[in-house]
């Protein structure tokens, strides 16, 4: 490892993480998340490090602090530089929440629900990054986007993967009554952008699949008729978080 990285990076990095994921109950401060999103596109930036001092956040006892890493995460994932949800959707292995939970007070404990959820939409978010090399969430959208110009194959395939990735988001399942704290709400705020670009990248997907449906062979016809019974669904159920989010 370079000097001159070890100079920009570790113990900048470290201190960035640290500051934001503190036990502070409120969202990650952007000044912190900022600079970690700069880091991303920093070549001498060694990304691998970064996501270890915030996994390592991940393993905290604390609900704050452990959903506080996560909240950052999903900023990364969403913000930084692209090479960044690569290096993640590369590794072997992330964080591991199903067991968390949080016995210092009560509200821990509801707490300690919240991340199992939060948690299990990013390992999805991430999974559907590796299955498809690209992020739905930054993928190009419109009449010329990346949904309206696959072939029947690899549409139905996308459309699967686009399904189980906002089912699992819809599954965070946040009601009004919950945006109790600062990070709840920054969160919320993440969840709500990715599921409006998902939709988009979704509605594309089904636009392509309608176009395509009289050319698909006997089998992919009968999978699109699937896939659009439960875009109905999933419309429902979309327009339930949106109402929420007013």
């Amino acid at each position: 490892m370079s000097v001159a990285w070890k100079s920009f990076g570790g113990s900048k990095v470290a201190t960035a993480v640290s500051k934001a994921t503190s036990r502070e109950i409120m969202g990650p401060k952007k000044k912190h998340v900022d600079y970690l999103i700069t880091c991303t596109s920093n070549e001498l930036m060694n990304l691998s490090y970064m996501s270890e001092m915030l996994l390592a956040r991940c393993r905290m006892p604390s609900w704050v602090i452990v959903s506080k890493a996560l909240v950052t995460f999903h900023s990364l994932m969403s913000n930084g530089n692209e090479r960044f949800f690569q290096q993640l959707a590369a590794r072997t292995s992330l964080w591991d929440l199903e067991n968390f939970l949080d016995k210092t007070a009560v509200t821990g404990y509801d707490m300690s629900s919240f991340i199992k959820r939060y948690s299990k939409y990013l390992i999805q978010k991430v999974h559907s990054c590796r299955e498809m090399n690209y992020d739905f969430c930054r993928a190009k959208r419109g009449t010329d986007g990346v949904l309206r110009t696959l072939d029947a194959d690899k549409l139905l395939k996308a459309i699967a993967e686009i399904q189980t990735q906002i089912d699992s988001l819809l599954e965070v399942d946040l009601q009004s009554s919950e945006f109790s704290n600062g990070v709840i709400n920054s969160a919320f705020v993440l969840l709500f952008k990715d599921l409006i670009k998902l939709f988009a990248c979704y509605n594309d997907g089904m636009i392509n699949l309608l176009e395509k449906y009289y050319d698909m062979n006997k089998e992919n016809c009968k999978e699109s008729l699937e896939i659009y019974k439960k875009f109905l669904t999933r419309t429902d159920q979309v327009s339930k978080f949106l109402t929420v989010a007013q």
